[in-house]
Order: C-alpha cells, then sequence, then structure tokens
C-alpha cells in the first residue's frame, strides 16, 4: 500500500508540474518555426550552442512559411518562430533578432562578374526575380524598401514564394535575384555566384517571434542565446 501510494503521489505531482509548463508553453522542448529565406548558418550556430550549454532542452524545428507561423504560435503548436516580417497580430510579439547583409545573386556566367562588389544601380539595369509579395514573408517588404529608395526603377522579370525557385530562375538566366549570402551559400549551386553589394550594404532584418506574456525559462535562456549570436556577423560560427 505504501508503494502505491507513492506511485499515486509522483503521479499527481507530475501532472502538477506539466500543467505548470504547459501553462508557460514549455513541457521540455521547444518548438520552433523558421522560413526558408533565413540565415540559416546563424539558425545552425543557434541550436548548436543551445544544445552545448543545455542538452536536456528539447528543439524540434519545422520549416513553415510565415502565415503558418502566426497560425501554430497562436494554437499553441509553436514556441518561437523566426521570420523575416514582423508583421504579427494579437497576442503575439516580434523582436528583431539579427540582421544579414542583402547579396547579389547572379547567373554563374554574368557581367556583373566582373565586380568583386556591385553597386545597387548597376544591378538594376538587370530583370530581377523578387519575392512574391503575396507571400507574406516579409522578405518582399524588406527589399522592396531598398528598390523604392534606388535612382533606378527595377525591372522585374518575375516573382517567386521561396528561395528555391529564385535561385533556379536565376541559374536559368532569367534575371538577378537579391538575398541573404550565407543562406545561399549553404545550396552549393554550381549555376549562380553571390556578390556583395557597395558601400553600405542593406539588411534584411531577421524576427524573433512569440506568444505575449512572460516566457519559460528555458525560452527565456534561448532567447538570451538570440540576442547572443544576433551580435555576430553572419556566417560566423564563434562558439
Amino acid at each position: 500500500m505504501l508503494g502505491e501510494a507513492r506511485r499515486v503521489l509522483a503521479t499527481v505531482e507530475h501532472a502538477v508540474q506539466a500543467t505548470k509548463s504547459a501553462a508557460q508553453g514549455y513541457q521540455g522542448t521547444l518548438r520552433i518555426g523558421i522560413c526558408d529565406s533565413l540565415a540559416q548558418p546563424r539558425i545552425a550556430l543557434l541550436l548548436a550552442r543551445s544544445r552545448e550549454e543545455e542538452p536536456e532542452l528539447g528543439i524540434r524545428v519545422f520549416e513553415l512559411p510565415f502565415s503558418q507561423q502566426l497560425k501554430g504560435l497562436h494554437n499553441d503548436l509553436l514556441d518561437i518562430g523566426f521570420a523575416l516580417s514582423d508583421g504579427v497580430n494579437d497576442g503575439l510579439v516580434a523582436e528583431p533578432a539579427w540582421s544579414d547583409p542583402l547579396s547579389v545573386i547572379v547567373p554563374a556566367r554574368h557581367p556583373l562578374l566582373a565586380h568583386v562588389q556591385v553597386k545597387l544601380q548597376d544591378a538594376l539595369k538587370f530583370p530581377l526575380v523578387l519575392c512574391h509579395p503575396d507571400a507574406g514573408s516579409g522578405c518582399h517588404n524588406q527589399i522592396q524598401a531598398v528598390l523604392d529608395g534606388a535612382a533606378v526603377a527595377p525591372k522585374v522579370a518575375d516573382h517567386v514564394t521561396s528561395l528555391g525557385v529564385m535561385l533556379t530562375l536565376v541559374g536559368a538566366g532569367y534575371g538577378i535575384g537579391f538575398a541573404i549570402g550565407s543562406q545561399v551559400q549553404t545550396w552549393q549551386r554550381p549555376d549562380i555566384a553571390i556578390r556583395p553589394l557597395a558601400g553600405t550594404a542593406p539588411t534584411l532584418t531577421t524576427f524573433l517571434l512569440r506568444r505575449q506574456g512572460e516566457p519559460s525559462e528555458p525560452m527565456k535562456r534561448f532567447i538570451s542565446r538570440v540576442k547572443a549570436i544576433g551580435g555576430a556577423p553572419s556566417g560566423e560560427t564563434r562558439a
């Protein structure tokens, strides 16, 4: 009887702790959504550092478009999201995580490759493959803000809803594109090349999305790592 009573008490205590954890949005695992246009080396560094500093914390990563991340956060299917948009709705907050310089993506054989760095006005002499405005990823709005400030009106060849399709069209010669250079490098495609923009390059900002309210302690520590990595240059792999 004593053994049975202890088991019952242990079960009740476990249920109480699980309920408290659920109320905090944490049950031993952080569920994280990312979109495909992000600087993946930063995400990889963040996950590696989390495994090193807090190996008991489980992390599950899901590649989801921005709209699906918002739904997942609202429905408690995600704890954190990473996206290029801060256009969240009620009950959610978006915090800048880090910024990465924008690069020009060109076909493997292209006149712009004669330059080590490419001036924006020179890039805009060629047709562009851009993020689709209806994709809601935030990529379109950030890049469009750069184009709106240029002296040369852009010529748009096509709009796409994913980075992969953009790279395919650029590689096929439909036009050139803009993206985070360190992210494009991870694709290791021989049909495209990357050139930084000359001068003070515009940046793409990645935002951390979460529900409003006090984060759980594990989430606070994870967010602290995000802030630490946010101060490192894109592609840097310090641990």
